[in-house]
């Protein structure tokens, strides 16, 4: 077992450096520039099932920000674009078939919701992924778009097609349906067809 876990120390210390760097990049992409991601790896008290450490995944939002755990300085934002960014860095490496983000699009604006909305329809295409969001450049690329209502204290669900979906990103983009707003909806669902097609 010792031979085992030195080896599998060995992988860890060399694959840790180009997993950190890898996120960096992705959360780059993801609007939060600046951002730091470092694996740490940190000694175990034994030898256990897991090998002779854990990982810990530090986290910066941006510079002279102090590297710490994830889990401490991440807002919800922050925590589901770093997820987003994970998934999409070791997207072939596990068997989850669904993914929920929420908040995905906090803090960022419409070029950046743009690139999170290209990285979901990536995951997308082997496995279900649900989102909610308040960015028509992220609800353009869903297969699938539903609005959520409360009613008297009850969600509403009702999913979008054709006019009603054009209808609602237009709303989204300018708070009124408007036919300027209408016609800048129309060319996001087509880029994003275009962008989904090509993948």
């Amino acid at each position: 077992a010792s031979a085992e876990a030195k080896a599998l120390s060995a992988g860890r210390r060399k694959a840790a450096p180009r997993l950190g760097e890898s996120l960096e990049s992705e959360l780059q992409e993801l609007g939060m520039p600046g951002a730091r991601a470092e694996v740490r790896l940190v000694d175990a008290a034994g030898l256990g099932p897991d090998g002779a450490e854990a990982a810990e995944l530090l986290f910066s939002a941006g510079p002279g920000q102090e590297l710490l755990p994830l889990a401490r300085v991440a807002s919800g934002g922050e925590l589901s674009r770093t997820m987003l960014a994970c998934r999409t860095v070791l997207a072939d490496l596990d068997e989850v078939r669904t993914l929920v983000f929420d908040e995905v699009d906090a803090g960022i604006g419409g070029r950046a919701g743009v690139a999170v909305g290209r990285r979901l329809a990536r995951l997308a295409h082997d496995r279900q992924v649900l989102v909610v969001t308040h960015l028509p450049q992220i609800a353009c690329f869903a297969d699938r778009q539903f609005r959520v209502e409360k009613e008297g204290g009850t969600a509403v669900v009702t999913a979008l097609d054709g006019a009603e979906r054009v209808a609602e990103l237009s709303r989204m983009l300018s708070g009124m349906p408007t036919q300027e707003a209408a016609m800048h909806a129309e060319q996001l669902l087509e880029e994003a067809a275009r962008e989904k097609a090509g993948r």
